[in-house]
């Protein structure tokens, strides 16, 4: 009997012993929001504590921020690299956990 097991996240269901890991680019998105909804109308960068600032020189181009962003605060670029829209970051800070090269940092927000 071959036994099947669902795995959420980076990797395929199959057999047990075939689980093969993937990336999120080989993922299929089914609903993908590309809005930010009621932010899109009212900037909430009045409030914002701290601030990602992104250091270029590390970044990879790989787009776990702007993923994993719950607010669409992070715009792809021409360039490839990614960058937060400050006027709607909410400076939650997933962004810079998810960043696997480490190359998005969280500064205090000046008042």
């Amino acid at each position: 009997m071959d036994e099947k097991k669902v795995v959420f996240g980076f990797q395929k269901a199959k057999a047990v012993s075939e689980v093969e890991k993937i990336t999120w680019r080989d993922m299929k998105f089914s609903q993908v929001i590309l809005d930010s909804g009621a932010d899109s109308v009212a900037k909430t960068d009045d409030w914002r504590w701290q601030r990602p600032l992104l250091d270029k020189e590390k970044c990879n181009k790989c787009g776990l921020c702007w993923l994993y962003c719950p607010d669409c605060s992070v715009i792809p670029l021409e360039d490839g690299y990614y960058e937060p829209d400050l006027s709607y970051c909410k400076g939650c800070g997933i962004c810079s956990k998810v960043c696997p090269r480490k190359a998005i940092m969280m500064i205090e927000e000046k008042a």
